[in-house]
């Protein structure tokens, strides 16, 4: 592969030989090309040296210029400004090189600083195809570079557009995942039937904490049918929902389970993916043993700045070597990764299981 700099030499080489094409072209039978390998060697290496350095400022203050111009006025702001600028600076750089070339020429092989006051129409005559065939090359290395530009600016928009697509594709799957668990959370029969199971008892009991329940029971629903769709909320919003769904938690397991929330007030105006919460507190109850002796411990706080920590004791009811990952964190470390540049961090020991959150700065 070819670095920028070998192709940038590559590129002075290939105006250098294309400079001596023009002009030989111009007039194949000019009297400088028949006797023009008759001069001695360190006359040939000097012009050439000399033409080599000519064609290198060409090209560079053409690619310099082309730079430049790009950031200021971008050929799709407004071609025809653009155009006549690149075209008009071009042509004062040549002509101010080819300028320099005569005077160097003229100091190394006639020993002045100055051309001959007079030049015999054969010499004038060379003069005005180098002066032609400098400006075709200046042309041909704006088309050059024009065309590299385009090209590689519909590269570049293509492949933005198909990642865009592909990015929009992926939310779209994981939103309708989530809408889906959503969804079988409303029609979980055993959720229904264990709230109301609970919510029966409570108004037998007392109907001041029943008629709670029912209230916190109806902004669970609530939620999962606002902002079940969406792809970000406030993390304000979503603990709102979270003590919701705690309270309904707390009065159906009763003691088995303790919730810790300490998160301030900076971090709850960022955002994250609805739902995540709720499906990390749901994995942690489906996963891990509530008792009344050990209760199982959930704790939401925040690390360092950004970042949220939601840690829960383990206790786990099947297989104590291993900790399920199953569609609740999958779906959450997919969203993550098409809505944020860092996706969450899950970490095991033997007594915790905790996840960082890298909190997202989103403006709805």
């Amino acid at each position: 592969m070819f670095t920028n700099k070998s192709k940038r030499i590559l590129f002075v080489f290939f105006v250098f030989l294309l400079f001596y094409l023009v002009s030989y072209l111009i007039d194949p039978y000019s009297e400088d090309w028949k006797d023009y390998f008759d001069r001695s060697p360190l006359e040939l290496l000097t012009e050439w040296t000399i033409s080599f350095i000519f064609c290198l400022l060409i090209s560079e203050s053409s690619i310099f210029i082309h730079s430049r111009l790009n950031a200021y006025i971008p050929w799709t702001k407004n071609t025809p400004k653009r155009l006549a600028l690149e075209i008009g600076l071009n042509f004062t750089m040549v002509t101010l090189w080819i300028l320099l070339d005569i005077v160097s020429v003229s100091l190394i092989f006639d020993g002045s600083y100055y051309p001959q006051t007079e030049l015999s129409t054969e010499e004038i005559k060379g003069l005005i195809q180098w002066i032609v065939a400098s400006m075709i090359i200046s042309f041909v290395i704006i088309a050059i570079n024009t065309g590299s530009y385009l090209i590689n600016s519909w590269v570049q928009t293509e492949m933005e557009m198909t990642e865009t697509k592909l990015r929009t594709a992926e939310l779209k799957r994981a939103s309708v995942e989530a809408e889906l668990n959503a969804l079988k959370l409303q029609l979980d029969p055993h959720f229904i039937f264990n709230n109301l199971s609970v919510l029966s008892e409570l108004i037998l009991k007392d109907q001041k904490l029943g008629y709670e329940y029912s209230e916190n029971f109806s902004k669970v629903y609530r939620f999962l049918l606002v902002n079940s769709k969406k792809n970000m909320i406030s993390l304000e919003e979503e603990l709102k929902f979270l003590h919701s769904y705690i309270f309904l938690t707390e009065h159906r397991i009763g003691e088995g389970v303790r919730f810790e929330i300490d998160v301030d007030k900076a971090s709850r105006k960022m955002s994250i993916p609805p739902l995540t919460l709720q499906l990390l507190v749901e994995n942690a109850l489906k996963h891990n043993k509530t008792s009344k002796d050990t209760p199982l411990r959930i704790k939401i706080c925040n690390g360092n700045k950004g970042e949220l920590i939601v840690e829960n004791t383990l206790s786990l009811i099947d297989h104590p070597d291993r900790y399920p990952t199953g569609i609740g964190l999958n779906n959450i470390i997919s969203r993550f990764k098409l809505l944020s540049e860092r996706e969450p961090e899950i970490l095991k020991t033997d007594d915790v299981f905790r996840v960082i959150i890298y909190l997202i700065t989103y403006d709805q």
